[in-house]
């Protein structure tokens, strides 16, 4: 994996997730395989021998060869977000993979349609085939449908959109809300290790489908334990906790414990150093496998805080992490 696709992975989410409302709008040519496959979140597969009426079943979006002018495009709603990077991936694509790409965006109440404006993000870029093909970009601005256009035609196994997902959360602030929900702005920030699953998980909408769809560290063989930091989608007091083990039944965390912050200055990137001084939220529970726990009365009042650490002992995995509270002031 190249340095830059690992730091758009760590740093970022994917943003064309269908769980997060992503989807396939409308594409220019979906012959040979449809375009809703290009967004599926597992990775690409081949399957020798697998033909379809068609031809060769692949597994992503790809065109027929074009035989005249033109150039083959795809719309595909991401959820609303800031994004800095794209993988476009032509894994197992070879003699078929499209040569060149490059994308549009726009934000819009609506399905785009010929008359919508769009502004490129990624200006047209040579592709390898069979590989990821990593990109960053410099956007700033909030978008919310995106336009993959490739020349001429071809395959692309998976597009990842990597960035920061955006919410107005004004409408909200007299609710009660998920302060720490991926849907919602909120972001998982670091980890002590994140060996068979990733922190975003943690805060991703619904329950885990699977002991995958979670944070799990490996084995800890050594004194200390594992950790992760959340950044919340505002600030606020939480009021309810809820940590759910769904599917770890023989790897789930001994105890846990929350700590919070209202992170007012310094600088995240040495964030976990700061976190060794926040406030405990919630003191050490005991926890037990494939379980929901909602925690009330159990938690200390600390006030508003802006970021939380989630602490497991001494190590295990963790489906999701709630955290139910109002907005505040400051929020």
């Amino acid at each position: 994996m190249s340095a830059i696709l690992e730091q758009l992975q760590k740093a970022y989410v994917n943003l064309a997730q269908p769980r997060l409302g992503a989807a396939a709008i409308a594409a220019s040519d979906e012959f040979f395989a449809p375009l809703e496959r290009m967004l599926n979140p597992d990775p690409a597969v081949f399957i020798p021998g697998k033909y379809d009426d068609n031809g060769k079943w692949m597994d992503g979006w790809e065109t027929r060869r074009k035989r005249g002018n033109g150039y083959d495009h795809a719309i595909i709603r991401i959820c609303p977000g800031m994004v800095h990077g794209f993988d476009i991936d032509t894994s197992h694509f070879t003699g078929n993979f499209a040569p060149s790409a490059s994308i549009d965006a726009c934000y819009s109440a609506d399905v785009p349609n010929e008359n919508t404006a769009w502004t490129t993000i990624l200006s047209a870029q040579t592709l390898q085939g069979n590989t990821h093909n990593p990109f960053v970009i410099e956007s700033r601005e909030t978008w919310n449908y995106l336009r993959l256009n490739i020349y001429p035609d071809g395959g692309v196994a998976r597009l990842r959109v990597y960035g920061q997902v955006q919410r107005d959360l004004s409408q909200l602030k007299n609710e009660e809300m998920d302060l720490a929900a991926m849907l919602n702005g909120g972001r998982a920030l670091c980890a002590s290790d994140m060996h068979y699953g990733h922190i975003s998980n943690l805060i991703a909408p619904g329950r885990g489908i699977n002991m995958g769809d979670g944070w799990e560290t490996r084995r800890r063989r050594e004194p200390g334990f594992d950790w992760a930091i959340l950044r919340l989608a505002g600030v606020g007091e939480v009021r309810r906790l809820v940590l759910d083990t769904a599917h770890f039944k023989g790897n789930y965390p001994y105890e846990c414990s929350v700590y919070g912050t209202l992170y007012t200055g310094g600088n995240e990137n040495s964030i976990a150093t700061q976190s060794l001084y926040w406030q405990e939220l919630l003191p050490l529970q005991r926890m037990a496998a494939d379980t929901e726990f909602t925690y009330v009365e159990q938690l200390n009042k600390i006030g508003a805080i802006s970021h939380l650490r989630l602490n497991m002992y001494p190590d295990g995995g963790v489906s999701r992490l709630r955290a139910f509270g109002h907005l505040s002031a400051a929020g």
